[in-house]
This record gives structure tokens, sequence and C-alpha cells, in this order.
């Protein structure tokens, strides 16, 4: 699609000679002698760009300029003036033009001009369509009571600099909020930088926090930067905030009280300026009770709370969530849209769904890949669901050979426990007690396989 070009001057021979330059560049031009008539045509033409005469029998360019960069902001404007100064240059660029041409017009600067002109204009259109896909796939989606709740303390807490934790059950969504929140605030063009706590062996956390210096540990064959420095001027996300330990603890809340650190093996202190949200899935009021937890660094943590239910207590949310994943699926696989029945969504609203949001949404892809047609009904989920679902407490009062429930209850434990970290065996395994051969040995005895999210 050839770009379109408006040139808005009161001299025809100018606006002629700017026209025969642009076409010949394979651009789309029209012209406009007032700015009253600049208005209009850019109201009905939309275009890309804008070369406006700063001298206007009807108005001045620069006010044309500030009106234009108020009501459509996405089309780029370039100035040119036959009586050019410095300070109206200045107050072009302030006002929102991408740059300021004098009369008389050289080919080669005009052609110049206006392609990194039209060049800036579609990398601002590809980020805003990139944000807009961001957006979509952050949506909150849902209309119980709880997640009309969330939807309110996010709009309070976003556009904060405040410390958020994050409290939930795995699956939840916990870091669809952290992004959320930061996506939302004045740092969303900032770095969004996450960590794992729970995923990353203790001895090594601290250096992917903080940093390290060369040699200051085996296998340090070179300086390295943290997270923390990483995240400068952004946000950093600290996921499973109370698998870390209390060495660390302390180290990190040095960092929330005076944005200070030194990286490992070395003593020379950086500071940052980092908005920090957590994330846990244990109750932290109890590990502090535990002496696992410091309570000064959950004070310093807990400016503002969210915590988020389990899937189970808010049923009227899975059919809202059911027919997002479908859509998105689909969409992103090439696939002909597909839709839920009636009977099928009120199915998935009597699920359990212990792994919360994440199990819904891979039970949906399931659905989606397995399912001919365009519609998923009750039968073809039952299929899906029979070995995999409970509702409730089934798995307690269902009626089966003890060593059948053994079983079904080891099973769903090491899933549970599986999801909780991420997948890391080794982690899982230390955390359960185990050898991670014997654990690796018992996962494939109980047939359980890893999932798509962390295959």
């Amino acid at each position: 699609m050839k770009p379109k070009i408006l040139v808005v001057d009161d001299e025809a021979n100018i606006a002629s000679t700017l026209s025969d330059i642009l076409r010949d560049e394979g651009c789309e031009v029209s012209t406009a002698g007032t700015g009253a008539a600049g208005l209009k045509a850019v109201a009905a033409e939309s275009p890309d760009l804008v070369l406006l005469d700063i001298m206007l029998p009807d108005t001045s360019g620069l006010e044309l300029l500030k009106q234009l960069k108020t009501d459509r902001p996405d089309i780029e404007v370039i100035m040119v003036s036959g009586h050019a100064t410095v300070d109206r240059a200045v107050d072009a660029i302030r006002s929102g033009a991408y740059d300021f041409l004098e009369k008389p017009l050289t080919l080669k600067r005009v052609v110049l001009t206006v392609n990194r002109a039209l060049e800036r204009r579609r990398l601002a259109g590809d980020k805003r369509r990139q944000d807009q896909a961001e957006e979509q796939r952050h949506r909150i989606i849902g209309e119980s009571d709880a997640t009309r709740e969330l939807r309110d303390q996010l709009s309070q807490v976003g556009p904060t600099n405040a410390r958020v934790l994050i409290t939930g059950e795995t699956g939840t969504g916990k870091e669809l909020v952290a992004f959320w929140l930061h996506h939302h605030s004045a740092r969303r063009d900032r770095p969004y930088v996450k960590i794992n706590c729970a995923a990353i062996p203790k001895e090594l956390l601290e250096s992917e926090l903080f940093g390290h210096e060369k040699g200051s540990f085996t296998g340090a064959h070179a300086r390295k930067q943290g997270r923390f420095e990483l995240a400068d001027t952004g946000t950093v996300l600290l996921d499973e905030i109370g698998d870390m330990d209390l060495r660390l603890q302390a180290k990190l809340l040095r960092v929330l009280e005076s944005g200070e650190f030194e990286r490992v093996g070395s003593t020379n202190p950086l500071k940052v300026d980092v908005r920090v949200i957590a994330a846990t899935n244990k109750n932290l009021a109890d590990e502090i009770r535990k002496d696992n937890f410091r309570e000064d660094l959950y004070h310093r943590l807990n400016v503002f709370t969210i915590h988020l239910p389990p899937l189970r207590e808010r049923p009227d949310d899975i059919p809202a969530l059911a027919s997002h994943f479908l859509d998105s699926y689909c969409r992103v696989n090439g696939v002909p849209p597909k839709k839920f029945t009636e009977d099928a969504l009120k199915h998935l609203m009597q699920q359990g769904f212990q792994g919360n949001v994440r199990e819904l949404r891979n039970l949906v892809e399931r659905a989606a890949i397995v399912t001919p047609g365009t519609e998923i009904d009750r039968s073809g989920l039952l299929k899906l669901t029979a070995h995999t679902l409970t509702t409730g407490d089934e798995v307690f009062t269902r009626t089966r050979p003890l060593a059948d429930a053994r079983l079904e209850l080891e099973r769903k434990f090491l899933e549970a426990q599986l999801t909780r970290f991420k997948w890391n065996i080794t982690k899982t395994a230390e955390e359960l007690k185990v050898e991670r051969s014997n654990l690796s040995r018992r996962l494939k005895q109980l047939g359980i396989t890893k999932p798509e999210p962390y295959s």
C-alpha cells in the first residue's frame, strides 16, 4: 500500500513541486491551501504524514500542528518554512513535529526526511500492534465478584510505584497479574524482568539476582549482570518469594530499603530504581511463625496485597475463560473457529480444577486439537476429563480399591508438586526429601509425563 501524504501549503508552486517529488517516490499525495482545508483532508483521508507550512492564510502552522498532534497523535508532521528561525524550529519539535524543513527545499533533504518520518510511523504502528496483542494476551477474563474486585485493585495500584505482594495457589494467574501491573504503570516501556526463586538452586540465586564478578566463584568466567541490574528503571517480579533462603532475604531487604547491592565478589555498591512485585503460593504468615521468612522483609514487600482465589471458588469465570482460550488457540494455530456447547460449559463449571486456570487452559487446548468439527460438546470433554479431573472431594469419596485410591492420591500429589516447581525435577525431589533418580523412576511407574507448557 502506498504511503499517503498531505501537503498543506498556500504556495501553489511549492505544493506542486513537493507533490511531484513524493509521487516519484511512490507516495499517494493530496494538497490543501489552508489550515481549515488541511483539517478536512486529514479527517477524510487519514494520511500517514503531513507536510505543513508554518505560515498559512487562515492560521499559524504551529497552532495547526498542536491541534493535529492532539486529535491524531499517530500522524507524523514535518514543518516547512521560508522564514525559519531556531526558536520556531524548537517550538515545532517540542509540539510534536518530526522535523523542520527550510525553504528553498532540496530534493535530497525532502526525500530523506520524508522516508525517515514514514519509517518512524511504521515502527510506531508495529509497536502499537504489539501492545494491543499484549493487552489481548494479558486480559483479566471473567465477571465473577472476585474478578471484578481484582480489576478494581489493579486499577488502584497499577499506575503507582507501590510494591505488590500477589498470593494464590499455583496456576491462578499470578504472573499474568504481575505483568498487568507493569504494563499499566509509568514503567511500561522500561524493562520487565522476572525470576522464579524456587526454580534456581539456592547457591546460584544470589548471582542471578545481583550478578557476579569474574572469578568470584568456580565457573564465574566473566562478569555477569544480575536481574536487579537488568531491571533498572523498570519492574522485577520475584516469583515464589516464599522459597528464598533467609541469608538471601537479608540482602533483598537491603535492596528494598536503599536500592543498593553488590555483585557477588565485589565491594562496590550499585544503586538501582526498581519496582518490586513478589508472588507466592505459600502462607507467609505461617512461614514467619516457622522462622522460614523474615517478618521485616514481609512488611517491606506487603505494601499492597492482591490475593487470587482458586478457580473452583469462582466457577462463574470458567465459561468466559474457556471460550477465550479456545478462540486464542484457534487464531494462533490458524484453525477454523470452534465453540463450546452450553452443556460443555456447564460440565467445565462442575470440575474441581486443582491446577486452576493453567489446568483449564491445557484442557481447552487438548479439546481443540482432538475434537473434529466446530463444536466441542459435553461427551467430548468427558473423554478428555475422565482420568484427569475430579469434582470437589471425589478423589476421597469415590469408592474403589484402597490400592487404587493410594495410587491416585500419589499421582495427584506429585503432579501438584511438579507444577509448583515448574517441573524442575531436581528441585521437587529436594523439597520432597527423596532422591532424584527415585522420583524419576516413580513418575515413570505412575505414567506421569511432562505436560505441554514445560516440554
